[in-house]
């Protein structure tokens, strides 16, 4: 027999009708169906946060949306991408650790279609100037330059066809006074380190195994400060927070010093207290003397106000100003004027 809709023709499967008599314990216990679809691609090693992307046959017109794996490192995020990344990192190592001269990278030659690809972005650009110089609108030309830019990228090119569209950045090398100067080395361009001829006459390439740890900022036991008064928790934050930028601002002097493009593996760790630490597995060694000096001479300039005085609380805040940022409320002051004069972290 087949129950009918009150008022209606329409048929309930019985499907539907189990479901609605099911206890909600039960239903809540059933797993869900996005998580069996995420454990079927663990299991097949298939990215399970793809990232969607539109591709145009600029032939035909038609358009059809793919999945590119995310690429994600950590296992948190993505397990398959993280284990393909591992053992891309491994293969790495274990083909280019012990390499005796610098491995040739080729272009490939760009075949019809990426010409093509070429060429037709060179015609879409002249036909968007021309009309630009007419008074034209661009904007369907700007969506297909747009599209055919993306195109380029996908038929397996690199690099943008303007070139550079913005002005070189311009960093200060100016150090500060109280940081100590690096060896100057003339800098080479190869990867490959130091060897040391033995004895015996054989030639050795030896490598390096280094760790970088924060300073103490007060005693710990179990994970705990033993005295948390005395313990400093506003510099622990702070150098957690820029400590990737100091392990950047690390391998830039190491490399400055060494004189070549060292190569390296590292991973970032917890320490029980929670500080980071870094591990460095290092191609090419240097003397021990001067890899002090170069963690002496790392540093990464922060400014930041004083946390233990309260300027802004209730009411009385920031006021935000597109295009500036924070302002003080009373004055119209920027981010210089919201606390007392900065101080280096």
């Amino acid at each position: 027999m087949i129950d009918l809709k009150a008022g209606g023709d329409q048929p309930i499967s019985p499907a539907r009708r189990t479901d609605r008599s099911t206890p909600r314990a039960v239903r809540m216990a059933m797993p869900l169906a996005r998580d069996v679809v995420e454990e079927i691609a663990k299991q097949y090693g298939v990215c399970i946060r793809p990232v969607p992307m539109r591709r145009q046959d600029i032939l035909t017109g038609q358009v059809e949306v793919i999945d590119v794996p995310c690429g994600a490192t950590l296992e948190s995020k993505c397990p398959p991408c993280a284990m393909r990344n591992r053992q891309l990192r491994q293969a790495q190592c274990r083909e280019g650790w012990h390499l005796d001269h610098e491995p040739v990278n080729l272009p490939d030659t760009p075949d019809e279609y990426q010409r093509h690809l070429v060429e037709l972005r060179a015609d879409a650009q002249a036909w968007r100037d021309e009309v630009e110089k007419a008074g034209g609108d661009t904007t369907d030309l700007d969506a297909a330059i747009a599209e055919l830019d993306e195109e380029i990228n996908a038929a397996g090119m690199r690099g943008n066809v303007l070139g550079r569209v913005s002005g070189k950045r311009t960093r200060s090398t100016k150090r500060r006074q109280d940081a100590p100067d690096l060896p100057k080395r003339r800098v080479v361009k190869t990867t490959l380190g130091r060897t040391f001829t033995g004895s015996n006459g054989k030639t050795y390439r030896p490598s390096m195994f280094v760790t970088l740890t924060l300073p103490s900022y007060g005693r710990v036991l179990e994970g705990v400060p033993v005295d948390p008064d005395a313990y400093d928790y506003a510099r622990a934050a702070r150098d957690a927070l820029h400590f990737s930028k100091l392990v950047d601002r690390f391998v830039q002097n190491l490399r400055r010093v060494a004189g070549f493009d060292v190569q390296y593996f590292a991973t970032v760790e917890p320490q029980k207290r929670l500080a980071p630490r870094l591990h460095m597995a290092i191609r090419g060694t240097l003397p021990r003397a001067e890899l002090r000096q170069i963690i002496a001479a790392t540093y990464h300039q922060v400014w930041w106000p004083p946390t233990d005085t309260v300027r802004f609380e209730g009411d009385h805040l920031p006021v935000w100003e597109d295009g500036t940022g924070y302002l003080d409320p009373d004055h119209g002051g920027g981010p210089a004027h919201l606390g007392p004069s900065p101080r280096p972290a």
